[in-house]
């Protein structure tokens, strides 16, 4: 099954969607940038949230991504997802960004293929805040493969 035939299957959303003030999904050569999505969820992780709320708020960040990349190239299939920046807002202690992230990169592993093209690199970074106090902001990169 097409990674877009699993999104369609998961309910995710691929509807057309409004330009905003940024480009939320950009084409240079052969590669796909996202702007950063930013999660529904607000809060502070670690001290309003716990990491499966934070999960899911990384998920959801990622269904938009997936949104941008098709409403931007036509598509989901035939790419491979190269590197994931999530973000964040994080308590002072908190330390289990990379749990939280790992809401984004299951969804893409599950489209892809973890041994796949949704094999990807990442950095999962805290931060003191996020715009519009979202707990979690994550951008994408996806190669176009011929």
């Amino acid at each position: 099954m097409s990674a877009e035939a699993k999104a369609k299957e998961l309910g995710i959303s691929l509807e057309s969607q409004e330009a905003g003030y940024l480009n939320l999904c950009i084409r240079s050569g052969n590669l796909l940038i996202t702007s950063g999505h930013t999660s529904d969820l607000k809060g502070v992780l670690g001290k309003d949230l716990t990491v499966e709320q934070g999960y899911e708020a990384a998920k959801d960040c990622a269904e938009k991504i997936l949104r941008s990349v098709y409403n931007a190239h036509g598509t989901l299939d035939n790419l491979r997802v190269l590197k994931l920046l999530g973000c964040v807002y994080s308590a002072p202690d908190f330390t289990d960004q990379h749990l939280v992230i790992n809401g984004a990169s299951d969804l893409l592993h599950t489209l892809y293929g973890k041994d796949g093209d949704g094999f990807h690199a990442r950095s999962a970074l805290g931060f003191a805040a996020l715009p519009t106090g979202a707990a979690v902001e994550v951008e994408a990169i996806f190669e176009i493969q011929s």
